[in-house]
């Protein structure tokens, strides 16, 4: 039996709350009010002290588990994490998990109608950086009547918003837990983002990202990005396992340009998929704001100085076929939490599935994650009752 199992959230509904204030971002713009779509997930304890917020990656949102209808189709990106008995399990914590401003789910972003044109915001929404995602986090927080996380969760880039909780509002961070993280990109990954961004920006129906008005989409730039993502996210092994040089219903090669190969095949559905689910003008925010991620940078390039606000206890965890975010990243994190004499527990996981493994269930993985967090619920339960741990 997988170490996730547990039962299903179910049926759930997203929600959403607007804050009218003006929103003064890190890029020396500005939003006059903002909408955040949110979910939640289990019960608030009467002390508001069993709150976990959970930080979606690239292309996630604030759907993090359950489902919409019975389709199937409508499943949280986490639902094998989030849950009743499952690692994060919802019978202990309350689950938040926000869609980050700019996005498309909900949340105020480029495809949102901006007030001051009547029209689609496009290129006019200004740029966003993981500190603002976090700010507006914060103020979430508040309206839900939250003073205190007992733990922030999140892979990849949830792991540096996760990372910049711990900066920003350190007071505000029991228990901070990082997957598949990095303290900043390295060029090969500034690299594969700019590519994928050059994709959209060039194709003709992107039309300088007012597409909306003109009633197109840049569908095919935007399936070449997702297509070179994607194989970012998968290990050479575990592309080898799934496809190898196998042929996609065929026994010899047609010498033609249409899919041959399994993998074409597989990489063309990818984009396809995302195409329909994705706005591009998120999407080359969203990559903008990985590639800006860099506490450190303020810092003299010195980690340890930039991690020093950070008073929570650490869960880390690293895949070893993740080369987007290899393990060297998070040994990184780790060394400089350790130097500024902060509780950290690290893991670093074998499996084949590369970046994509936080996604995963992954015994190792998941029987860690579980372990960390039942550590969390019980602290929670001891000051509860005031007994010594």
């Amino acid at each position: 039996m997988s170490d996730t199992a547990g039962q299903s959230l179910g049926l759930v509904e997203p929600k959403s709350v607007s804050f009218d204030e003006t929103l003064r971002l890190e890029s020396d713009g500005q939003l006059n009010g903002y909408t955040l779509a949110y979910e939640t997930y289990g019960d608030l304890n009467a002390q508001h002290s069993n709150a976990i917020l959970v930080c979606h990656a690239l292309t996630g949102d604030h759907h993090a588990a359950g489902y919409y209808d019975d389709s199937g189709k409508s499943t949280g990106w986490w639902d094998n994490m989030i849950g009743p008995g499952k690692p994060i399990d919802t019978n202990k914590f309350f689950v938040v998990c926000s869609n980050n401003i700019g996005g498309c789910s909900g949340s105020t972003g480029p495809s949102s109608i901006n007030p001051e044109s009547g029209k689609p915001f496009g290129t006019d929404f200004p740029i966003v950086t993981v500190k603002d995602w976090v700010h507006t986090q914060a103020q979430l927080s508040d309206y839900l009547g939250i003073t205190q996380w007992a733990a922030v969760v999140g892979g990849s880039l949830g792991g540096m918003q996760a990372m910049q909780w711990s900066i920003s509002y350190p007071q505000r961070v029991r228990h901070c837990v990082l997957i598949a993280a990095a303290a900043k990109l390295n060029a090969q990954n500034i690299g594969f983002n700019d590519v994928a961004r050059q994709a959209i920006r060039t194709d003709p129906d992107f039309c300088d990202g007012n597409y909306y008005q003109h009633e197109t989409s840049p569908s095919r730039g935007m399936r070449v990005a997702r297509m070179v993502a994607h194989i970012t996210y998968l290990s050479e092994d575990m592309m080898g396992q799934k496809f190898g040089r196998n042929l996609r219903k065929k026994a010899k090669f047609d010498y033609e340009f249409t899919p041959e190969f399994e993998v074409e095949s597989y990489l063309r559905y990818q984009g396809d998929a995302f195409v329909n689910r994705f706005d591009a003008n998120t999407y080359l925010l969203m990559t903008k704001a990985l590639d800006y991620f860099d506490p450190a940078a303020e810092t003299g390039n010195d980690l340890t100085t930039a991690l020093s606000p950070a008073t929570a206890d650490f869960f880390v965890a690293s895949f070893t076929s993740d080369w987007r975010f290899a393990p060297e990243r998070s040994r990184e994190i780790v060394r400089a939490l350790q130097s500024n004499k902060l509780n950290v527990s690290y893991t670093e996981v074998a499996c084949p599935q590369g970046h994509d493994s936080f996604l995963l269930e992954i015994d190792d993985y998941t029987r860690v994650l579980r372990a960390y967090l039942n550590r969390v619920a019980r602290r929670l339960d001891k000051s509860a009752t005031g007994a010594r741990e």
